[in-house]
């Protein structure tokens, strides 16, 4: 049986989405092509790491116990050695007692040397260094396996990859990277007034927006867009793209035809493909969204005009998205201000207000669901639970970021 705009609440929703949607399958990538993906295992080292005792400040290589009591008062003298260098040595470097040699900061330790002195607490004198502060072992020094140690953990499962995981990654001399797909959603347009982005569009008709800001968003979200073109209000020919769009995507996002006008076709082809689990969103914009599953995969309908399109895309899409990719972060960015004037909502649906931020002042942005100048106006919205009935102004808010 078709819910019709039976609404469900939206962390209902959701969970239905995380429940419906499986984690795709691993590949294997270029280090630089995994930034922003997710790994799919726990990666290791191979290698200790840095691999040997290297120096992280510039200054003198010294065995500590020669320096043990130097001060400024009563410092200690140690013989000059020729310098050491940076990078690959044949030749084996070696300290003895009573002398000290010159490092760089990423130099490997000479052998015998347990520890550096800045250059700072140090002076020349001539053949000899003065040393006027004592050090520990292993003081500026960074033993073999203090990074990493063979064997242990780099990245773990599941974990967004920044460039700080790229960083590690390259330290350990890792190069192909084990990810999780990123996911491939089709996008399908329905509506017999709509004409495409290039077209001019006669009285009544209308460009298709909304497929070109999904596309955007799946691609932002780490997904790859398939766009499936206008459908106009045809079952047949809904069908036929719908199943054509299953056959080739992990999900498939259906735009418009999904209200209570007897021509919109959106439920009647994911019915016919599968099965619908809620048609009714208790949101605003967003009511008339649909659930389903078809052939094993989620597809979702999201409303006609573009700014409610938007909304629903943050609630459901991005956790759609997260658990196709295998995320376990996609929290939104988020501020807070006071609000500057009052906001009314209709208690029993969840709504998203979106709103303008100047300073620590959220102003709310008024304008119909059909209008598309709030979209770019707006740098988020603020989220009124269905069981309130708006926020006044000079409340504390939080924006979250579009």
């Amino acid at each position: 049986m078709v819910l019709f705009f039976e609404v469900i609440r939206v962390d209902e929703a959701i969970d239905i989405i995380r429940t419906i949607t499986p984690t795709l399958d691993s590949e294997m990538v270029p280090l630089l092509e995994s930034l922003g993906r997710v790994t799919a295992s726990d990666i290791s080292s191979s290698e200790d790491i840095p691999g040997f005792r290297r120096s992280i400040k510039d200054g003198y290589a010294v065995r500590s116990q020669d320096i043990r009591t130097a001060s400024e008062v009563s410092p200690a003298i140690l013989k000059k050695l020729r310098p050491t260098t940076m990078g690959f040595q044949n030749e084996v470097r070696t300290i003895n007692e009573g002398e000290c040699m010159y490092i760089p900061t990423g130099a490997e330790l000479p052998d015998g040397a347990d520890a550096v002195v800045m250059v700072e607490y140090t002076e020349g004198a001539g053949p000899r260094i003065v040393i006027t502060k004592s050090v520990k072992p292993n003081e500026n020094v960074l033993l073999p396996d203090e990074d990493f140690r063979i064997g242990e953990t780099l990245i773990q499962q599941g974990t967004n990859i920044s460039p700080r995981e790229i960083g590690v990654l390259a330290a350990s001399g890792v190069f192909s990277v084990p990810v999780i797909r990123k996911p491939v959603i089709g996008i399908i347009s329905t509506g017999i007034e709509l004409v495409e982005i290039t077209a001019n569009p006669r009285r009544g008709e209308v460009r298709d927006v909304n497929s070109w800001v999904i596309a955007a968003f799946l691609t932002e979200h780490g997904g790859i867009p398939r766009m499936y073109g206008i459908v106009r209000d045809d079952p047949e020919e809904g069908y036929s793209v719908l199943s054509r769009a299953l056959d080739e995507c992990d999900a498939v996002l259906i735009s418009g035809g999904s209200s209570k006008d007897t021509k919109d076709i959106t439920a009647s082809i994911m019915t016919r493909s599968g099965k619908i689990l809620a048609h009714g969103l208790a949101l605003a914009p967003g009511k008339p969204t649909i659930i389903g599953i078809c052939r094993g995969k989620p597809v979702i309908g999201v409303p006609g005009h573009p700014s409610s399109t938007y909304v629903v895309l943050n609630v459901l899409a991005t956790p759609m998205i997260a658990q196709l990719s295998g995320t376990t972060r996609s929290r939104p960015a988020t501020g807070y201000g006071t609000l500057q004037e009052n906001i009314t909502s209709e208690r029993g649906r969840e709504e998203w207000f979106r709103v303008a931020r100047s300073g620590d002042t959220i102003t709310p942005l008024h304008g119909k669901s059909g209008l598309v100048r709030t979209l770019v106006e707006s740098e988020g919205f603020i989220r009124i639970p269905q069981d309130k009935e708006g926020i006044e102004a000079g409340e504390g808010v939080e924006v979250i970021y579009w």
